[in-house]
């Protein structure tokens, strides 16, 4: 089911929004629902509060680890090799 959406522009932002869509081939209302895709792919999803504490219990816990240098050596040294992982 489609829904009808009613935005009220200052007519200079409807002439900018007019000639975004026009130097696409577009018309304003693809151009619009194009735009709103984008916004919405930007928004975070799930929620916000489960995703912090997962990343605090995360942060708690000891992982093994080399060491750093050692580690950016190697890093370094394969990126000659052309091998891929």
């Amino acid at each position: 089911m489609s829904k009808r959406l009613q935005v009220i522009l200052k007519d200079p932002e409807y002439r900018e929004i007019q000639r975004a869509a026009r130097s696409r081939h577009m018309s304003i209302a693809q151009w619009v629902r194009q735009a709103l895709d984008f916004a919405r792919q930007g928004e975070p999803t799930g929620n916000m509060a489960k995703k912090i504490e997962a990343v605090r219990r995360g942060a708690r816990c000891e992982y093994p680890s080399g060491d750093i240098d050692r580690m950016l050596a190697e890093i370094e040294a394969g990126y000659g090799t052309g091998l891929r992982p």
